[in-house]
C-alpha cells in the first residue's frame, strides 16, 4: 500500500467518524464537517489530526494541550485509549465545526483535560 494522504482539501470537508472513542459527543457513524484554516485550535476543541508516531491514522479527538509543537489529544470516552495516552503528539488537520448526520448540531464544550 502506498502513502496515505491526510490533507484535508477545502475549508468545510466531511468527514465519517468511527469507532466509540468520543462518546458520547460523538458516536460511531455520526458525520461531522471539519473546517481547515481559520481560528487557531484552542484546548477543548474536538479536531481531526495525525498521530506523528502514527502517520497512518487519520484520528477524531479533543486537543488538550500544545506539546512538543503539536497537540496531546484525548477522547472523551475514558474506557477508549486510543489516543496520545498510547499514540503520543498529534498534528490537527482540522477543527470539527458541526455534525450534520444523524443529529444535526454544534460540536462543542465537553471535557477539558489538562
Amino acid at each position: 500500500m502506498g502513502a496515505v494522504d491526510h490533507r484535508l482539501r477545502g475549508p468545510l470537508v466531511p468527514v465519517l467518524v468511527t469507532g466509540p472513542s468520543m462518546a458520547p459527543t460523538l458516536r460511531h457513524g455520526d458525520a461531522v464537517l471539519v473546517r481547515t484554516g481559520g481560528r487557531p485550535v484552542r484546548p477543548g476543541d474536538v479536531v481531526v489530526a495525525v498521530f506523528r508516531s502514527r502517520p497512518d491514522l487519520l484520528v477524531v479527538k479533543r486537543a488538550v494541550r500544545r506539546q512538543d509543537g503539536g497537540w496531546w489529544l484525548r477522547g472523551d470516552n475514558d474506557l477508549v485509549t486510543d489516543d496520545s495516552r498510547a499514540y503520543g503528539v498529534a498534528d490537527v488537520r482540522g477543527r470539527v465545526v458541526l455534525r450534520y448526520w444523524p443529529r444535526p448540531g454544534r460540536v462543542t464544550g465537553g471535557p477539558r483535560r489538562i
